[in-house]
């Protein structure tokens, strides 16, 4: 087999990689701004395999070509869509029942599509794939917060004395009024009148009162110096 070492394409496959690194880093850019587990590097090293795979299968074999070969690019591309889900599970993670990392995942799976796109040679598609990407992690994001939900869980940041058992009279208070806890995370900050814990908890409701009611009754505890409602984060 003879090797050759820059073929009559090779131009418009470094051009093609070139475009899959550089819309693949805005993706992995905004990930990373947001304190993400995957960042720029591993979106930039997606889109970049994904694309020499893609120009590998289109462009590697042509010289094997003939009458008894038939290329099928699709064969590589398929696998990639198959692999990349292992890559993508690995930043999802569940936690009492919270979860997390989905539009990251989500945004591996996309990075690797663009990859794809650049290398089959169509950086105008994949692009538009990107910036419509990032109208759906900012403005999209924005506008689907402001809609009414019906939701039965809500997500609450409370602060409180630490070593009082506050967070056995939190959660005790919850079950009172009908509500199933899930704690998150917890967190010490410091206070004007002694160490303060700051909880992150989940609460469903089976019956029992409504959110509002929660809030308040949660806020007259003793020892409870801040009840707040936070949005949920799944990326």
């Amino acid at each position: 087999m003879q090797i050759i070492w820059i073929s009559e394409t090779a131009a418009t496959e470094a051009v093609l990689l070139v475009c899959a690194f550089v819309l693949s880093a805005v993706i992995g850019i905004e990930r990373e701004v947001r304190l993400k587990s995957a960042g720029a590097r591993t979106h930039i090293l997606v889109g970049l395999g994904s694309a020499l795979f893609t120009l590998v299968s289109a462009y590697g074999f042509a010289p094997l070509l003939g009458d008894e070969v038939i290329l099928d690019p699709s064969r590589i591309a398929a696998q990639i869509v198959t692999g990349i889900g292992f890559l993508g599970a690995g930043v999802i993670f569940v936690r009492q029942n919270i979860v997390s990392g989905l539009t990251t995942a989500a945004s591996i799976w996309v990075t690797a599509a663009v990859g794809m796109a650049c290398g089959a040679g169509m950086p105008v598609i994949a692009a538009l794939t990107v910036v419509l990407y990032l109208l759906a992690v900012t403005v999209i994001t924005v506008v689907a917060r402001r809609l009414p939900h019906h939701s039965r869980s809500r997500v609450f940041q409370v602060r409180y004395l630490d070593g009082r058992g506050v967070l056995r009279d939190v959660l005790g208070r919850a079950s009172d009024l009908g509500y199933a806890s899930a704690l998150s995370r917890t967190r010490h900050v410091e206070g004007d009148d002694g160490a303060i814990v700051e909880a992150t908890l989940r609460f469903t409701r089976h019956q029992g009162v409504s959110e509002d009611e929660l809030f308040r009754s949660l806020s007259e505890i003793s020892g409870v110096r801040e009840v707040r409602s936070v949005q949920e984060e799944h990326d």
